[in-house]
């Protein structure tokens, strides 16, 4: 009697569980229909509001461009595609997740980034990789708080302190040029100019940022690596769909490297700014000669600029909200400066008489000092090398499209509209070389920014720091390090195309790679040679 109530206690205890499962997994159909449901109603809606914009040709409804997009040369060149086809914009989509509007020309352009703040966001997709890194800084933030933090490290960015940065720029070249003079009379003048340049950028952003000598042009530095690993290490994340959610992403072997270096970059800063800090609260505090002279005698770096400023209410930054500016300093300006110098050096390698005329410039700049250095009055003097700086931004922009959403729909020329909640995709390449825009704009040519052709053309025909309320705030900072190594460089160098040792590639035949920064593939090779240079003093 006992056995058979045990059975049937089983055979109910079994029922109720079988229930139980039944009614949970029901619960899970319903929900999933539920929000597939309201995905696909999102996606015809989407697709109906997007369709004043052009479409280029899809695999399905569904699927849409996914694949498309690539990070390769091909995937420039089909932008020169959708650019000749459609002039100023199409729509584009990803499955029924994500919907774009791509744009590439300023009349198309202008009205987005120049957006009032308040209602500009930057989307999650493209950037969401880099907060863990960046956390709430001015890149990633959006609405009051990206506004106060505009205004608060403005100040970091003015002419004055930007004199200070010219001695570190020179300082930095100075290191890179005599590890090139030794290769060169080694035999070894094919040189690969991102690794070397990269280094030289870290090197002086360090001094910038935290007046940190890290000597990493010449020997390992745990902090840079760390750095260009992370660089590496978001890139690779970008291309993997698994790896764009976090639970996922954080178990893989990539996710455990990320958190990796990523620990060794915020301890560091860290420890500059509470150090900083200390320092600052010492001299504050202490009255003697001695701490004031210290004071006055150290040029204030960019620590030191955001540790003091304050807002209208008196208010500053807590250290929490400085750490993310001090790593988005480092990160946003050494690759993308390096990137401009390599393309820039690159530029004038294949082209010997527009290197020969900014050789000449800097020479005649130079004639009679004593000295060998940039100065910060010089940068002005230097026109028509600032003309090929410029034609090579536009066409070897370091940063090849920005992104931005909008918390209102936000009409467009034509009477089209972009939708509250699109991603728009504003190509800096596409509307960089838009015939409609530029003539000939695959061609190399500085006199398009000589002032007297310059008239008439539309101010957002050329964006390679964005522009509007969410512009690249370190642009004069990039372009005065620009101009300074690339008027030493071709003072102490005459270059000429390179060739991949690898590859065997004939002198010159680049293939240009898209990734966080502009790169090439195989690296960008330069032929250098040693010029003999004034004499010492």
């Amino acid at each position: 009697m006992s056995l058979l109530k045990s059975v049937l206690s089983q055979v109910l205890s079994w029922t109720g569980l079988y229930q139980i499962l039944v009614v949970i997994s029901t619960g899970l159909v319903a929900l999933v229909a539920a929000w597939t449901a309201k995905l696909l109603m999102r996606h015809a809606w989407y697709t109906h509001k997007l369709s004043c914009f052009s479409k280029p040709p899809v695999h399905s409804w569904l699927i849409g461009h996914l694949g498309q997009m690539q990070s390769t040369e091909e995937g420039l060149l089909q932008v020169d595609e959708l650019v000749q086809t459609y002039t100023h914009s199409c729509s584009w989509f990803f499955g029924p997740f994500y919907h774009f509007v791509r744009l590439f020309h300023p009349d198309y352009v202008k009205p987005l980034l120049m957006a009032p703040a308040s209602v500009t966001v930057k989307d999650e997709l493209i950037y969401g990789h880099l907060r863990p890194w960046l956390g709430q800084s001015l890149l990633l933030s959006n609405g009051e708080e990206w506004s106060r933090k505009r205004r608060l490290l403005t100040p970091a960015f003015h002419f004055d302190i930007l004199k200070n940065y010219v001695v570190k720029f020179n300082t930095s070249a100075d290191t890179m040029h005599e590890k090139w003079r030794r290769l060169v009379a080694e035999g070894r003048n094919n040189i690969e100019m991102f690794d070397h340049v990269t280094l030289m950028t870290l090197d002086s952003l360090l001094q910038c940022a935290f007046s940190y000598n890290s000597n990493c042009q010449h020997s390992p530095s745990e902090y840079v690596s760390a750095i260009v690993e992370l660089s590496d290490l978001v890139i690779d994340r970008r291309h993997r769909i698994l790896h764009h959610w976090d639970w996922f992403y954080w178990k893989t072997q990539q996710g455990r490297q990320f958190k990796k270096a990523l620990s060794i970059v915020h301890r560091f800063t860290r420890e500059v700014v509470q150090q900083r800090r200390a320092l600052i609260r010492q001299q504050a505090e202490t009255k003697s000669q001695s701490n004031v002279t210290t004071r006055k005698n150290r040029k204030k770096d960019f620590v030191d600029i955001i540790l003091l400023s304050k807002d209208e209410d008196g208010q500053g930054l807590a250290d929490e909200e400085i750490l993310p500016e001090a790593h988005t300093f480092m990160f946003a300006g050494h690759d993308t400066t390096a990137s401009a110098i390599c393309w820039t050096l690159y530029n004038l390698a294949r082209h010997e008489d527009y290197q020969e005329r900014c050789r000449q410039e800097v020479m005649d700049l130079m004639q009679g000092r004593d000295s060998h250095g940039i100065e910060w009055d010089d940068l002005s003097n230097l026109p028509f090398t600032t003309m090929c700086i410029r034609e090579s931004l536009r066409l070897h922009a370091p940063v090849q499209a920005v992104t931005r959403r909008y918390t209102q729909d936000m009409p467009l020329p034509e009477g089209r509209t972009v939708p509250e909640g699109v991603i728009c995709v504003v190509s800096i390449y596409g509307t960089h070389h838009n015939p409609a825009v530029w003539t000939n704009p695959h061609e190399f040519n500085p006199l398009r920014f000589d002032p007297t052709n310059t008239e008439g053309r539309a101010a957002h025909a050329f964006i390679p720091f964005s522009s509007g309320p969410r512009n690249c705030i370190g642009q004069k900072f990039a372009l005065a390090e620009l101009r300074v190594v690339v008027a030493l460089t071709l003072l102490r160098f005459r270059l000429a195309p390179g060739v991949d040792p690898e590859l065997g590639s004939r002198p010159g035949a680049v293939r240009r790679l898209p990734q966080l920064v502009l790169r090439a593939e195989g690296g960008l090779w330069l032929q250098l040679e040693n010029l003999e240079e004034p004499q010492e003093k």
